[in-house]
């Protein structure tokens, strides 16, 4: 649960402000109490990446790139 990625990613939930997310296991948490669309083909690869890589069946980088792609579903900002 601590492998973070290399380079952290702000999401910005409107007027909520933004959130660093650091690694698969913060990703969970944002995409579980926090993303505004839970029905979207990215949000489904980007949830099942980051268990995948919290448990350590692939790397966390690939799903940083997963959770980057399922917050372009969502219009959500980043950065």
């Amino acid at each position: 649960m601590s492998e973070k990625w290399n380079k952290p990613i702000e999401v910005g939930f409107g007027v909520s402000g933004y959130r660093t997310v650091t690694g698969p296991f913060d990703a969970m948490i944002v995409l579980t109490d926090l993303w505004p669309k839970r029905s979207g083909q990215r949000f489904i690869k980007a949830r099942n990446a980051c268990r995948a890589a919290i448990a350590g069946r692939i790397d966390v980088e690939d799903a940083r790139r997963e959770f980057l792609a399922a917050a372009e579903e969502a219009e959500l900002s980043t950065h």
